[in-house]
């Protein structure tokens, strides 16, 4: 650039000089010339010459100026070529010019950096040669078109690595007509998206599968039973079946373990589950649409929370073969696992929905399959149930009793009624046990109806908090009315819900501080398989009962696996016997007699429930029972009943041939 701007600068130098000597001959010219033409004639020349002059200095002037200003436009475009080197040098994305028949023009040095290529290897390879085989074909006409249109689209494409990966990249050509407008050369720009696009496939990937076991979440599983629930619409001989799994007592494994110990055993029931599903080719059939086995893909097995994983079964023959496969992953969930040093044995109870024309949504049939699995855990888990329309009747009528209570709670339905405890010995009432009845327009309901539903759901807790609060405010009534020595006692029951709860002994203690009641006459009873279904904890929570100044029993005692010399250690002062033991003491009282015997030996009361007759009655005092409770004393009543029980005085509510009346207090 230099060398040409230095001729330049002579060429037009030299033009400047023969000017400037035209100039002067010119202007001499003028001055020495007079006297060889005529006084008028010269003088026109003269001014001719003198003007002409003037012309040749002005072209002179512009001449320089057009120069200088050459020289700096000249300038301008070195400064912007630097600049387009600099930035095609240090930019990220790749920008390369070829021309119309391919070849590589131009390449920039980022093509090494993102794909290791150097200048020298780019010249070496046709770029068709560098794209991936799937995409060469789209690259190529999106070229073409640029060239056509002069305008490219945006493309994404997959380039090879130098050391053999693909990359991703992100294109767009750009046409550069020649003078005659005609496509010469194309400037292509190319990002390596490659990140972007696993970042964009890692987010998509996440929103549809579970983060602890990789497997597809309930939105991916729903979108697959759509999809199969279709294709069984289009072809009347395509079957299916979803199977629902939950495991048995894994909250158990949870609370004692730890979450990290939960986690580990999930991670590994999802394996063990995902090797059962690939197994089910030995299913057979005839006539599929597939042909040969069932259609198990990994999408097929989902975990939708917790504990709780599906399974799609495609093309199956009948019903009978989704529950083999219930069965076979029943079998294999049934083999220990090993997690953290320790073995650990767990079932899992399965419902199965099987395809109908009735199914319009997928979520239909997830649904029922989750209501034969709920079936299958209340007939006693570790075991299969196949869905029908009675389940869904059931399930529909206890979410409506589930509204109800909570409705219930709300207007105040609940009610306490009392039933009193009778000494076998002086035939008075010592007490009473609290019980709670729902009151409905229909009529009232008894615990029976709903108390597990209740228990389950939640709703016993604030329902029960109520009840205890307004039972313990009568007993402080008849205290005031009934003194006596020992004073009455109330007797509430805590249900499993209850004593899950970290806080129940603070939550018993408030209301009781509330209240104003004596603590020691409050008699909590907890039935025998809820404080043996963890020892340790049970254990706790009654000292902390116990340390309130509560007493304890251990209710429905006999219904459970456990003995007397298990209970031992639990901080109880009572023993309630089970009624279906009293029902059998006509003809098989021994067993009653022991229980009284061994209880009165580990320094516990025992009281006998459901005692209905004057016999039951009769032998349980031989037998030395302390208390009682049944019809034959009074059924349980509200409040008024109970209290018109305590004011009569002359009423004999036990038979006379048996030597024992109900006195009051």
């Amino acid at each position: 650039m230099r060398q040409v701007e230095a001729r330049e600068w002579w060429l037009w130098g030299f033009a400047v000089t023969v000017t400037l000597v035209l100039t002067t001959g010119i202007v001499s010219l003028t001055f020495s010339g007079p006297h060889l033409i005529r006084t008028s004639e010269w003088l026109d020349l003269k001014e001719w010459a003198r003007g002409l002059a003037c012309l040749v200095l002005l072209f002179d002037i512009y001449t320089v100026y057009q120069q200088l200003q050459l020289q700096r436009i000249r300038r301008e475009l070195t400064q912007r070529n630097q600049l387009f080197e600099v930035i095609t040098e240090n930019a990220a994305d790749m920008i390369a010019v070829v021309d119309c028949a391919g070849n590589r023009l131009y390449n920039s040095p980022a093509y090494q950096k993102v794909l290791g290529y150097s200048s020298e290897d780019l010249l070496a390879i046709s770029p068709a040669e560098q794209i991936h085989p799937e995409d060469r074909s789209r690259v190529l006409e999106a070229a073409e078109k640029a060239r056509l249109t002069g305008r490219g689209d945006l493309l994404e494409y997959r380039m090879r690595h130098k050391d053999g990966t693909w990359r991703i990249l992100e294109s767009v050509a750009t046409a550069i007509p020649n003078e005659e407008g005609q496509i010469e050369k194309l400037v292509i720009v190319n990002r390596d998206i490659t990140d972007r696009k696993w970042a964009e496939e890692t987010l998509a990937h996440n929103a549809l599968h579970d983060a602890l076991t990789n497997l597809p979440n309930r939105t991916f599983f729903l979108e697959r039973v759509r999809h199969v629930l279709a294709l069984s619409q289009r072809h009347q001989s395509f079957k299916f079946a979803v199977l629902f799994i939950d495991i048995d007592e894994f909250k158990v494994f949870n609370d004692s373990l730890g979450h990290a110990a939960g986690d580990a055993l999930l991670i590994q029931i999802a394996r063990r589950l995902t090797v059962s599903i690939r197994g089910v080719d030995t299913i057979s059939r005839s006539g599929s649409l597939q042909g040969g086995s069932a259609l198990v893909s990994e999408e097929s097995l989902a975990r939708l929370g917790g504990d709780e994983f599906t399974v799609l079964l495609e093309d199956i023959r009948d019903c009978g073969d989704a529950i083999r496969v219930a069965e076979r992953i029943q079998e294999r969930l049934s083999i220990p696992f090993v997690v953290e040093g320790q073995e650990l044995v767990t079932t899992a109870s399965i419902g199965i929905a099987f395809c109908a024309t009735s199914y319009a949504k997928s979520e239909e049939l997830v649904r029922d399959a989750e209501i034969a699995m709920y079936r299958a855990k209340r007939e006693g888990k570790a075991r299969c149930q196949v869905f029908d329309n009675a389940m869904h009747t059931s399930a529909v009528k206890r979410l409506r009793l589930e509204t109800d209570l909570r409705r219930a709670l709300e207007l105040g339905e609940f009610r306490v009624h009392y039933q009193p405890i009778v000494s076998l010995q002086s035939g008075k009432i010592t007490g009473f046990e609290a019980l709670s009845r729902w009151e409905r327009p229909e009529g009232l309901l008894s615990p029976a109806h709903f108390i597990q539903i209740a228990d389950e759901t939640g709703i016993i807790l604030p329902m029960n908090r109520l009840l205890l609060r307004e039972a313990c405010l009568r007993l402080r009534a008849w205290h005031s009315q009934f003194p006596c020595d020992p004073p009455l006692t109330m007797s509430v029951n805590v249900t499993p819900k209850e004593f899950a709860q970290p806080d129940l002994a603070v939550q018993i203690g408030a209301i009781l501080g509330e209240v104003g009641i004596d603590p020691r006459s409050i008699d909590v009873e907890i039935t025998e398989n809820v404080a043996m279904a963890d020892p340790q904890r049970s254990n706790l929570v009654l000292w902390e009962l116990k340390t309130l100044g509560v007493h304890l029993s251990i209710d429905d005692f006999g219904t459970g696996y456990s003995s007397l010399s298990r209970l031992q250690g639990f901080p109880v002062d009572t023993l309630k016997i089970d009624r279906s033991f009293i029902s059998k003491m006509d003809t098989d009282g021994e067993i009653v007699r022991i229980i009284i015997m061994m209880a009165h030996n580990f320094g516990l009361r025992v009281v006998a429930e459901g005692a209905e007759t004057a016999e039951q009655v009769s032998l349980l005092k031989q037998m030395g029972c302390d208390l009682a409770q049944g019809y034959f004393f009074a059924r349980p009543g509200d409040h008024a009943a109970a209290q018109a029980l305590l004011m009569s005085t002359h009423g004999p509510l036990i038979n006379n041939q048996v030597g024992i009346k109900l006195l009051t207090v």
